[in-house]
């Protein structure tokens, strides 16, 4: 039955048909043949992955994160970041990082990241001494905080599987979101350095910096709202979504008044697409996911890895493994949905006890680095898109940025503090 159920699911994905797909029809075909079911089961265990409030923030996110990139936000945040970082060494580049790490704050997307601020700064990096691809690596890598730094699509997926608190694993991924910018603004120093990328004047005076304070205040103002309404009890993380909708759109239209009245249904349109497929796989590997419970899959896995050993060290180097492979060939919501089922009681047996909230950083922070590792590297097509260079020079200059972000992967897993610390969740290392 199980072998059934894998070898469909691999054949279809190997013959290029969607994962959502593959993974319906390989549950379906499992259930059909041996599990003497009806159909019926494949459409209520669907029906039941998706009908969850949880859920109703991804579309809420996605949507706020388009109606954002179309009504100039993303322009007025790389205005004010440059006031304080673009005369620096490896200026211009420390602003596309940091002006991504703000717009992770509102947009909780990666592709959405790269896409807002790397229009707006590859070019700026290219015609100031940086190269092309060094430009389109460095907005590629900065798009991974899009999930890491809350509010995140991702974050939503993996509470909504393993029955954890929204907010309490958003306020896990502050410390490991700054960390992976930090790492990679020390990347953007060593290459000015190396390169003799010329220094950049900006203008501060205190007009000046009072003009963009006053301009980019509508935006900087988002993820204050966001996350403070959050925090504060005033509204849930769905809710947060809807108000960030609103908010958006009031800016975007009335305030900035880059937004078109008649650019909306563009705008909506494009966030329905984007929020649809997640909640097409959401719904496959909930049938996917009760084919492996009924077949004990997640039990067996985890009784084959604790046989091997018990030693948490050596059991989240293994998961980090897994899902950073993962990652390389399954997008984020796609990866999430399909391997906590099986790797999250792994990581939580008796024995092991490792906090559910340290493994979904775990997933989120491997997420963000599968968006950067070639054949699928989302953010890196994007980059490329922008750029209009070939994928294989994008990938060669990643390479630094993908280092960097790797050793903050091993920090934030071994480390637990830098994730769980300011949540307070407690840990057991």
């Amino acid at each position: 039955m199980i072998a059934t159920l894998f070898i469909s699911f691999f054949a279809l994905m190997f013959l290029g048909v969607p994962i959502a797909a593959s993974l319906g029809v390989g549950a379906m075909l499992t259930i059909i043949y041996f599990m003497n079911s009806s159909l019926v089961v494949t459409a209520q265990t669907m029906f039941n992955g998706v009908n969850s409030f949880p859920l109703m923030a991804i579309p809420f996110f996605i949507l706020a994160g388009n109606l954002m990139g179309e009504g100039g936000i993303s322009r007025r945040l790389v205005d004010f970041v440059q006031i304080f970082f673009g005369s620096l060494k490896g200026g211009l580049a420390m602003v596309a990082i940091v002006a991504s790490m703000f717009f992770a704050a509102i947009s909780g997307s990666c592709p959405a990241t790269t896409a807002a601020i790397g229009g707006i700064m590859l070019f700026e990096m290219e015609k100031n001494g940086y190269s092309k691809d060094f430009s389109a690596a460095c907005v590629s890598a900065a798009g991974t905080v899009g999930q890491v730094i809350p509010p995140s699509i991702p974050m939503v997926t993996y509470c909504v599987l393993a029955n954890t608190s929204i907010s309490t694993l958003f306020l896990c991924g502050v410390g490991p979101g700054i960390l992976m910018g930090i790492s990679m603004m020390i990347v953007a120093r060593i290459y000015a350095k190396n390169n003799n990328v010329p220094l950049v004047k900006v203008d501060r005076s205190l007009g000046n910096v009072a003009k963009v304070f006053v301009k980019s205040i509508w935006a900087l103002i988002m993820p204050v709202i966001i996350l403070g309404g959050i925090y504060s009890g005033i509204f849930t993380a769905t809710e947060a979504g809807a108000v960030a909708c609103v908010y958006a759109l009031i800016v975007g239209v009335f305030v900035y008044r880059d937004l078109k009245i008649k650019d909306i249904p563009m705008v909506v349109a494009k966030s329905a697409v984007g929020a649809s497929v997640i909640m097409l796989i959401m719904a496959t590997v909930s049938t996917f996911g009760y084919v492996l419970t009924m077949g004990q899959i997640p039990q067996k896995i985890a009784s084959a890895m604790l046989s091997l050993t018990s030693n948490k060290y050596v059991l989240l180097l293994l998961l980090n493994i897994i899902v950073l492979i993962a990652g390389c060939f399954l997008n984020s919501s796609a990866a999430i949905a399909l391997l906590t089922p099986i790797l999250l009681p792994v990581m939580t047996a008796p024995g092991v006890e490792v906090s559910p909230y340290l493994v979904g950083i775990i997933f989120i922070v491997n997420m963000g680095i599968g968006m950067i590792t070639p054949p699928v590297g989302n953010c890196l097509y994007v980059g490329c898109n922008i750029a209009g260079i070939k994928f294989e020079t994008i990938v060669k200059a990643i390479v630094p940025f993908l280092i960097a972000e790797v050793i903050v992967l091993f920090l934030t897993t071994y480390i637990p503090t830098i994730s769980l610390g300011l949540a307070g969740v407690p840990y057991t290392f």
